[in-house]
């Protein structure tokens, strides 16, 4: 199967209604700033069924136990074709700790080409692993397995934060030499006093 054509580009923007009615912009923002850090988009097909309450419920589990959800503070976000009114009884029924979006026009859908499943009867199960910068790192289609979201997630927040803990080390290795060549130049280089020293010794030889 041919890699998602968005793998590794920016993750698109959409405005759609959570499961209160209220506007929700994605990616989301903090201050008028994008949020820096991971995010979990997981589209299921219909709020309600037993793999989708499942598999938002390991979600929501996963929030609150799983460590490298934790420690990476991955925003979770829900979304289906489900009207805001099933949305909000799934949200309040399940406990769900993350937004549940609503998409009857299918906005996020097209923007993240997701298609159709059980012979196109309802939208795809995917789930889109975002990084720190708002590119896409990582796709999960697999319609059939709702258990396999939250491993797939687990996996991909792991990949991230160590691509993240090779880059850290590499900037502080090149800033450890920066100084390293600092302290020898300064070393190296007489003061200003023993170079004025140094120029009147040379003048009295050179009288």
């Amino acid at each position: 199967m041919a890699p998602h054509p968005l793998i590794d580009k920016e993750a698109p923007s959409f405005t759609l209604p959570d499961a209160n009615g209220a506007v929700f912009n994605f990616p989301p923002q903090d201050k008028g700033r994008r949020i820096e850090k991971p995010i979990a988009l997981f589209f299921y097909p219909r709020s309600g069924t037993f793999g989708c309450t499942r598999e938002a419920c390991q979600f929501r589990d996963a929030l609150a136990e799983n460590e490298i959800f934790k420690r990476s503070s991955v925003q979770i976000i829900g979304i289906s074709a489900d009207p805001i009114t099933k949305q909000k009884a799934f949200v309040e029924k399940n406990h769900l700790s993350f937004p549940v979006l609503s998409d009857q026009d299918h906005v996020a859908y097209r923007a993240f080409n997701v298609g159709k499943c059980m012979f196109g009867l309802t939208g795809a199960r995917m789930t889109f692993v975002i990084d720190g910068n708002g590119v896409i790192r990582g796709v999960l289609s697999a319609s059939m397995s709702y258990s396999a979201h939250v491993k797939f997630v687990i996996k991909q927040l792991e990949k991230i934060q160590e691509s993240k803990g090779k880059s850290m080390g590499t900037s502080d290795e090149a800033a450890a030499a920066q100084r390293h060549g600092q302290s020898s130049s300064s070393e190296e280089s007489p003061s200003s006093p023993e170079r004025d020293e140094l120029g009147r010794v040379a003048q009295a030889i050179c009288a």
